[in-house]
């Protein structure tokens, strides 16, 4: 039997999650390495299913709100070889090279700060993350006055020169 559910991933207010799998216990270590030396300035907690062995959730992070926040997540998907990483004063474009970088992980669902669903399967086996639902469906196509928005919002926040 197949079953499907959404699960609403629960964001504190001003941060940004990354959902992602990864497939070795190693990971909960470098994934604190990866964002410390990456955004010192960060806060952030992490969790991350096994899927096999005792199957715990393991966290790290140098933010107890963050990082409960993120075992939280992880036990609400339960689903095996799922990470939830919670970022403040970071945001993942900061980031994501170095996490896709990192090699237990195998793949990034989303990066977000926007409200997140994330679909999850269930078997007899277990539960598995099918994909997400990130934020709202598009409401139009942008027009010359959003394009000239976008580009200045760039370039006020310094991504873009």
């Amino acid at each position: 039997m197949l079953d499907f559910e959404t699960v609403p991933l629960e964001v504190p207010a001003d941060t940004n999650i990354i959902v992602g799998q990864t497939h070795f216990i190693k990971t909960v270590e470098d994934m604190y390495e990866a964002v410390v030396n990456t955004v010192p300035q960060g806060k952030f907690g992490m969790a991350f299913n096994e899927a096999s062995g005792p199957c715990l959730t393991r966290s790290e992070g140098n933010d107890d709100e963050l990082r409960n926040a993120a075992i939280r997540n992880a036990q609400a998907l339960g689903a095996g070889h799922v990470f939830v990483l919670i970022l403040r004063n970071a945001y993942p474009i900061n980031l994501l090279n170095v996490v896709q970088n990192i090699p237990e992980v195998c793949s990034i669902f989303c990066a977000t700060a926007n409200p997140v669903e994330v679909v999850v399967a269930k078997t007899g086996q277990g539960r598995g993350v099918m994909g997400v639902i990130d934020g709202s469906s598009p409401k139009g196509v942008e027009g010359p006055t959003d394009i000239t928005a976008r580009k200045e919002f760039l370039r006020k926040i310094g991504y873009k020169r």
